[in-house]
């Protein structure tokens, strides 16, 4: 698509390939074939670099055949052919072949691009042991002696102190290490990244053994997280010589501890993975994490080459609806019972530092208040305390419905809790009387006279006790400023702050399956259902819920997604957008998706005060509002840039498009 392609480089990322081709030992003329036609692929799907295999244009198994000149002369000229490759399709290639510099052989990658050989980077460490001889045929880098060298008539930089700039990529800085490095105690590419380099590439030609494809993720997955970086593995495959050894192909790309891509095993012809990797974003982390700053980093010498322009009709990258809720059941139990155990503990630990051995929490028969009271219950059990010692008050005003009013009266007497029922109507009437407000009109003035009074009744009835009154909001209502400012807003401890509104639902489920049996689970599974709202106007006609949160402030799934996208990875409102188009593509409309997000940010930064003096609260996630924890705002910050590009985007017809 014209407009995602357009905005890539705004959005600071990068079309990458990763490719291990067919082979045949010892004759580079087919492997530059190969390596040609893996090339007109990647740049059909619209790729911007291609990484390559070590000694991909020989073979890495040819042994004592790298003592050859024919061989090593072939080499260069596929070198140069591949070099004009770079130019024809506009698509820079990272290749592997030896060099013979100075009565000493290399095993060095070749960095094209524009047509021409842009450097050298020799192996550093090489294998010498089992099934690896390296150091028979190879010199390591550090014998270098000198800093350039000549490949088909012109001086090429040589050495591994360099590092290859996009000149029209502000984020693309690429360093190269090559298959053993990364194996290393202290791999290349850790001075690489310290140096600046977001992209770190390695070529390598790995056999496969028992149990080293996962061991083998976890090293490149580990290793890009550890540089906040982009990692690129390209191996050889099972073209090499099969004598002792079965080389698979297995290439992957990741980015900052996660898998985005990879290939297939095994298999003869040649394969390709294909990512968009985040540049930006790993910029964004650097910036944020004070240790990366302060790695020591070597001199590098520094190359300018020219990416490609980028031809994307979407997006390679995964694009979770929900960043916050992992997509594997079992990932996603493991999470649950994470955050469970976090929170509990966070609760317990309170209730050991005040000496309280009561609670008080308000129950109203939705999803938040139901989390707060199955924590208290676990924090309750793992301090040995009875469970009497939680007051669960239900609180019925003008909007309770029978539906929530049975559920939580119900669950706090299945789960052995105090129970007090304590309706509001009355006092909020007396209340209505005392200010002069009209009780038939339904604005916020009705709404957070009851909200204030339910918190009154808590506190008050902490007082009583002598114990702490537990807060229910979550992090969405905290990033939206959905609370009754000194209302729910308001409490002793709140253990919900680091739980975002979709995760809320599959905790509560969590604990109907894991936790709980009987008729407790059936009701967990009711509320979890129930749809979300304060019920602070009155139920319809038939009795139901008439105030929905979300017809109001916008789908929870919606406002998640830009929560996680804003706050933990900093992105502009244009690229949430464009991310947030291709994720709900199908359950939302552009146009829809541009209002909600709208009405995030006016009232992300319009509610900076109510977080500004929140309660204490246990963080969970990567995400966090606390002014004391992760996130410090004014709370007169000015919204009007971050609008301003929305406004773009509706302006110059970002709307009329297909979902990317």
């Amino acid at each position: 698509m014209k407009e995602l392609s357009e905005k890539f480089t705004d959005f600071g990322l990068l079309r990458l390939a990763v490719g291990s081709p067919e082979l045949k030992v010892a004759d580079p003329g087919f492997n530059v074939e190969q390596m040609i036609e893996l090339a007109r692929r990647a740049k059909e799907r619209g790729c911007q670099l291609l990484l390559l295999p070590e000694l991909c244009l020989t073979g890495y198994s040819c042994g004592d055949l790298f003592y050859q000149p024919a061989l090593q002369r072939a080499a260069e000229v596929g070198l140069l052919e591949l070099a004009g490759l770079s130019r024809e399709l506009d698509l820079p290639l990272v290749v592997g072949l030896p060099v013979a510099i100075d009565g000493r052989l290399y095993n060095c990658a070749a960095f094209l691009a524009g047509g021409r050989v842009c450097g050298l980077v020799p192996k550093t460490h090489l294998p010498n042991s089992a099934e690896f001889y390296e150091e028979r045929w190879f010199s390591a880098a550090d014998r270098l002696t000198v800093a350039e060298v000549v490949v088909g008539g012109t001086s090429v930089p040589v050495g591994r102190d360099l590092l290859f700039a996009a000149d029209n990529h502000p984020c693309c800085l690429v360093g190269i290490e090559i298959c053993e490095d990364l194996w290393s105690v202290e791999p290349p590419s850790g001075r690489q990244a310290a140096a600046g380099a977001a992209l770190l590439l390695n070529l390598s030609a790995s056999p496969e053994v028992l149990g080293k494809q996962g061991y083998r993720r976890q090293l490149v997955a580990s290793q890009s997280a550890r540089c906040l970086a982009a990692y690129a593995y390209a191996s050889a495959g099972p073209g090499e010589s099969s004598t002792d050894l079965v080389y698979a192909g297995h290439s992957l790309i990741a980015e900052n501890g996660q898998i985005l891509a990879e290939t297939e095993r095994f298999l003869f012809d040649s394969q390709l993975a294909v990512a968009d990797i985040d540049l930006a974003r790993l910029q964004l982390e650097r910036q944020r994490n004070t240790s990366f700053a302060d790695a020591d980093s070597d001199d590098f010498r520094v190359i300018s080459f020219s990416l490609g322009r980028a031809c994307a009709e979407s997006l390679l990258r995964p694009i979770p609806r929900r960043p916050f809720v992992p997509e594997a059941d079992r990932e996603r139990d493991e999470r649950c019972e994470e955050i469970f155990a976090i929170q509990t503990t966070g609760l317990a630990r309170r209730l050991r530092h005040t000496g309280s051995r009561q609670v008080v929490i308000g129950v109203s028969g939705g999803l938040d208040s139901t989390l707060a009271l199955l924590v208290a219950i676990r924090a309750f059990d793992r301090l040995g305390l009875p469970r009497s010692g939680i007051l669960a008050v239900t609180m019925p005003g003008f909007g309770t419905t029978e539906r929530t009013r049975c559920n939580a009266g119900k669950l706090a007497e299945l789960l052995g809790t105090t129970l007090k029922v304590v309706p509001i109507h009355a006092s909020v009437r007396q209340h209505f009387a005392d200010i002069g407000h009209d009780e038939s009109r339904h604005d916020i003035t009705y709404e957070n006279a009851q909200a204030r009074e339910r918190t009154q009744i808590l506190m008050d009835l902490a007082n009583q006790v002598g114990g702490l009154v537990i807060g229910t909001g979550d992090l969405s209502e905290l990033a939206l400023g959905w609370a009754t400012y000194n209302g729910d807003h308001m409490s002793m401890y709140a253990v919900n702050v680091g739980v975002p509104k979709t995760l809320v639902r599959y905790l509560v489920d969590w604990c109907a399956e894991r936790v709980f049996d009987g008729e407790t689970r059936a009701v967990l599974h009711d509320v979890s259902a129930t749809p979300v709202s304060p019920e602070l106007l009155p139920p319809d006609a038939n009795g139901d819920i008439g105030q929905k949160t979300e017809e109001t402030v916008g789908p929870y799934e919606l406002h998640d997604f830009f929560l996680y996208h804003a706050v933990r990875l900093h992105y502009p409102p244009a690229k949430i957008f464009a991310f947030a188009c291709q994720a709900f593509a199908g359950s939302y409309r552009r146009d829809e998706i541009l209002r909600w997000l709208r009405v995030f940010f006016r009232r992300f930064f319009s509610q900076q005060f109510k977080r500004s003096c929140l309660p204490d609260g246990p963080k969970v996630g990567s995400v966090v509002l606390s002014p004391r924890g992760d996130w410090r705002m004014p709370s007169d910050a000015s919204s009007a840039l971050w609008l301003a590009e929305l406004e773009e985007i509706e302006n110059f017809g970002g709307l009329a498009s297909e979902p990317f």
